[in-house]
């Protein structure tokens, strides 16, 4: 999954995509480079973020998803408003990617008539505050406890379950040893019997174990794909699309060698 931010304060990219073209442009190159899913975000949720009006998300949105529905890979929003999430499904969007899990108000009936994929992640707090000594009894419990809860809730509104994938949210409401603690747990979420996303490429916590700034983290990036495919993850979200094909590939191959 290749990440397209839309947005001018996001963390990782020191090119600003708000301009349509640009990102068109960049998310078909990573087509060629080899994503299978393209992931459009309109709204920056890093740490610290101030949220967007629904207004302007739809406006860096639509007119990406308009210039890439043809593109042959499935579009993936990245959004929590549930009104965004109606929107960018009539607009030509396959899969919505929600931080909230669809927990707010009106998200799962937005999406449970749709035939999209959705991505349920866990976040603990807001984006503005959720890194402010974030706490747990037992992490890797309680964020299961809280996606088979969503799970359950989808899968109540009629959702199939073959459309829901999860994701335990690393970086959202989790210090340095959360993150760790459920990345070397992902073979313990996959007993919950939906496909695993991961999204860890640059982030703090890379940082954090490398002492790299953001340009910098592609190395520890690459091993934390490949650590997470090995335990069991299904979709891994990226930015540097061509390096984790490559490294993908090298590694199955490896892995496949003995039939």
């Amino acid at each position: 999954m290749g990440v397209v931010n839309l947005t001018p304060d996001s963390f990782s990219d020191p090119v600003r995509l708000t301009e349509p073209q640009a990102a068109i442009d960049v998310a078909l190159r990573m087509v060629e480079d080899g994503a299978d899913i393209l992931d459009l975000g309109g709204e920056s949720t890093r740490p610290g973020a101030e949220p967007v009006s629904a207004a302007e998300e739809l406006q860096r949105l639509l007119p990406v998803i308009e210039g890439l529905k043809d593109c042959g890979r499935p579009l993936s929003i990245d959004t929590r408003k549930p009104e965004v999430m109606r929107e960018v499904l009539a607009a030509g969007a396959d899969m919505i990617n929600d931080i909230a899990g669809f927990a707010e108000a009106g998200a799962v009936e937005a999406v449970a008539a749709s035939a999209c994929g959705l991505c349920v992640m866990h976040m603990k707090g807001e984006p503005q505050t959720m890194q402010q000594a974030p706490a747990y009894d037992d992490v890797v419990s309680e964020v299961e406890e809280f996606l088979l809860g969503r799970v359950e809730a989808l899968t109540a509104a009629g959702v199939s379950p073959a459309r829901i994938v999860i994701d335990p949210g690393i970086g959202f409401g989790k210090d340095t040893r959360h993150n760790l603690l459920l990345l070397e747990a992902l073979d313990e979420l996959v007993g919950l019997g939906q496909a695993i996303l991961v999204g860890v490429s640059r982030k703090s916590l890379i940082g954090e174990l490398t002492g790299r700034p953001v340009d910098r983290r592609l190395a520890g990036s690459l091993a934390a794909a490949l650590a997470s495919v090995a335990r069991g993850a299904r979709i891994v979200r990226v930015h540097d699309v061509a390096e984790t094909c490559d490294a993908l590939k090298v590694w199955q191959a490896i892995d496949q060698a003995g039939g």
